[in-house]
């Protein structure tokens, strides 16, 4: 009810807020068929942990900075349903000896209780918020540095099997070792044994479990990623990469003259601790390679909220969402995604060796006439477009490029792709060539009239094999599958389409 006397209609509205020790945060998402979208994201830098003393008490001028944030916050969540806001207290409120005060007040700010959540509880909700938004199978490795405290998870799905949240975090570091703001190999390789020695009684748990991936969840994982791009590196955080960024830093030996192309200044002055940490885990548990997560904690406080959406298939959630959202043909785009596997499945394995390259092309398929939402002419250009702007829970950034290219060259023009990080630039050209096949063979829209076909691969030249009374009863068919081996060949990329008497498959 507002204050009017009136309704809101804010039944979809969701808002989840995170105190965290360096930056409150309020996130505020729609719920709309079938997916979530975010509506703001709104951050201040209120710096708690950093106005703790020795004593654990934080000063009046860390709270008068929490406090005027959360007056903000407040004005935005005046006509939401009490039951679809959360917010919570992290690390900085579960260590200090004041937070009663600080919360007092808080509470009448937001006109909603703040809830100081366990380290356990946050480890266990910032899971959530991975599964939720990050695509993937088999067990995963989640990261997340924070202000105050680190939170390792390992999980399969939606269910996270070992966690711990470590005392350490990129302020609580940068006061420790770079207190005088001096960025030098002897203060990296303190802060570095420092976060070992934190990480050291947990080591021999996580490598007994294992993991299939790891992804960052954290702010330092977003700017080392930006950075990582900027540099005209691919998205993949390695040691290697991490090294070589700690170097730059110490060339700057100062913090006050930190330039790192692609650093932001707002993220700077906690980057050499987060850092720091990170390497420390990457040697620990021997991690070979890191992503960014599509989310964390206010994700899965969100998620948590939404009972209708909690453990479902990601992709499938996201690829549903916007065959809704943008009135996509999904039978078709489903016979389209079928056929194009079909074609992939007939093809040696080691033609697309890459594991997610299958799921890619279906998500593709299912999404390729996107374009057409916005307008015939040039469609390809429209699809590539969305699918890069979009949020796309499941898919990491790479992925999305990915699936943008193979929608810009569907139909029509064919280029040579290049670039690709989430596939080899080989097998990119391999998945595209398949799904514009795809799409020729479909062209009819009608699942039950899908020409039966055979494929054979030999590197990269296909030989597709037809029904010649198909073709002979289907002059529209046979025309664009002659263009499109003309097209193909041209790259060099041999497609010969024969015929069977008996259909040959």
């Amino acid at each position: 009810m507002r204050r009017d006397g009136t309704t809101a209609h804010t039944s979809s509205l969701y808002a989840a807020i995170d105190l965290g020790s360096n930056s409150f945060h309020m996130l505020v998402v729609r719920q709309v068929a079938g997916s979530v979208q975010t509506l703001a994201k709104i951050k201040r830098k209120v710096r708690l942990a950093a106005g703790m003393n020795a004593q654990r008490q934080l000063s009046d001028e860390a709270m008068q900075r929490g406090w005027e944030c959360l007056a903000l916050f407040a004005e935005r969540l005046q006509d939401f349903e009490a039951d679809h806001i959360r917010v919570v207290a992290t690390a900085a409120l579960r260590r200090a000896s004041n937070a009663d005060a600080f919360l007092a007040k808080a509470n009448q700010l937001l006109g909603h209780n703040i809830e100081i959540i366990s380290g356990e509880e946050e480890a266990r909700t910032i899971y959530q918020g991975v599964a939720h938004t990050s695509g993937g199978p088999g067990k995963r490795l989640v990261v997340d540095i924070g202000g105050a405290s680190t939170e390792l998870i390992i999980g399969q799905q939606f269910e996270p099997a070992l966690l711990q949240s470590l005392n350490m975090g990129c302020v609580t570091f940068l006061e420790d070792y770079f207190a005088d703001r001096v960025l030098n190999q002897a203060a990296f390789d303190a802060a570095i044994a420092g976060a070992k020695a934190e990480l050291a009684p947990h080591m021999a748990a996580y490598r007994a479990l294992g993991w299939d991936c790891c992804v960052g969840a954290s702010g330092t994982v977003q700017a080392l990623q930006e950075i990582m791009v900027t540099q005209g590196m691919d998205e993949v955080i390695t040691l290697e990469k991490l090294h070589r960024l700690r170097d730059q830093a110490i060339a700057c030996g100062q913090m006050d003259a930190l330039d790192i192309d692609g650093l932001t200044l707002e993220r700077a002055l906690v980057f050499p601790s987060g850092l720091s940490i990170l390497i420390a885990i990457f040697e620990c548990l021997d991690v070979t390679s890191m992503t960014l997560a599509g989310g964390a904690l206010r994700e899965g406080l969100v998620y948590e909220m939404m009972t209708a959406m909690r453990h479902s298939d990601i992709r499938a959630r996201t690829i549903a969402s916007i065959q809704s959202r943008y009135q996509l043909d999904e039978a078709h785009g489903m016979t389209v995604a079928q056929t194009a596997l079909d074609l992939l499945h007939q093809c040696p394995p080691d033609w697309v060796p890459e594991p997610h390259a299958s799921s890619l092309l279906h998500a593709a398929a299912c999404v390729h006439e996107i374009g057409l939402s916005i307008g015939f002419k040039q469609d390809g250009d429209h699809a590539a477009y969305l699918i890069t702007h979009l949020d796309l829970p499941g898919f990491t950034r790479a992925q999305k490029q990915l699936i943008a290219t193979l929608l810009r060259y569907y139909r029509e023009q064919l280029v040579r792709i290049d670039g690709q990080h989430a596939l080899s630039a080989q097998s990119a050209n391999r998945l595209l060539r398949l799904l514009r096949l795809a799409v020729i063979l479909c062209h009819r829209r009608d699942s039950r009239v899908r020409p039966l076909s055979r494929l054979c691969a030999d590197g990269d030249a296909l030989t597709l094999t037809l029904d010649t009374t198909l073709l002979d009863t289907s002059p529209l068919l046979s025309a664009e599958l002659e263009q499109e081996a003309l097209r193909q060949s041209s790259l060099g990329q041999p497609l010969v389409v024969i015929t069977h008497a008996d259909g040959g498959v």
